[in-house]
């Protein structure tokens, strides 16, 4: 059995569809960020960074209780326990490794500072908003011909794909209209449809 420690974020949401995609039996935790109850003691002892995602696997690579932090390295994890949403052979799997710390380095924190400045600064930021947004857009950009090129991330459906969709679910949130981006809109409804997928963006409920 699975503990998933989350909140109704991005990077939470990642780990579980993924969870969901594997079937994949877990138990939730709620952390709400909002009361920064990823500070709390406990919680520090699963991950020091006061972040969510956490997970706590009973059974571990090695048969004993494995915790593990940030959502890329539960996604890697999840993968090679399942032998799911991770090819085999080396060099398709290095695409979905490069693709992924796109959307763990890029994507997730211009997004997230995008969000921060339009949504959250108690003041407007001109400069913030500017920066923050061109990124956004230059990064939809490069998804987008990504997208043109073939029908995911990195070939096949793989955890880069689930990385990056909660991030481009809050499209609205960092003010961009799918409509001008046609090849991540294609990819967005077609991973929308997928059940586990939107079952696991429902997580924590």
């Amino acid at each position: 059995m699975i503990e998933l420690y989350t909140w109704g974020t991005p990077n939470g949401r990642k780990v579980s569809v993924m969870l969901e995609e594997c079937a994949l039996a877990y138990n939730v935790h709620k952390i709400n960020i909002g009361k920064d109850e990823q500070f709390a003691p406990e919680f520090l002892k699963l991950n020091p960074n006061g972040k969510i995602p956490a997970i706590v696997d009973s059974d571990g690579p090695d048969g004993k209780p494995i915790s593990l932090m940030e959502s890329g390295a539960i996604l890697l994890y999840l993968a090679s326990k399942t032998g799911q949403l991770l090819p085999a052979d080396a060099r398709s799997r290095w695409a979905v490794t490069e693709w992924l710390m796109l959307q763990m380095a890029s994507v997730g924190p211009m997004f997230g500072q995008c969000h921060h400045f339009l949504r959250a600064a108690k003041e407007q930021i001109p400069y913030g908003i500017e920066r923050y947004t061109r990124e956004k857009d230059r990064l939809y950009g490069v998804l987008d011909k990504r997208l043109g090129e073939q029908a995911f991330l990195a070939g096949d459906y793989s955890i880069a794909d689930i990385a990056t969709y909660p991030w481009v679910s809050r499209h609205e949130w960092h003010k961009t209209d799918l409509a001008q981006y046609p090849n991540v809109k294609r990819w967005f409804d077609q991973i929308s449809a997928r059940p586990a997928v939107q079952r696991g963006m429902l997580v924590p409920v």
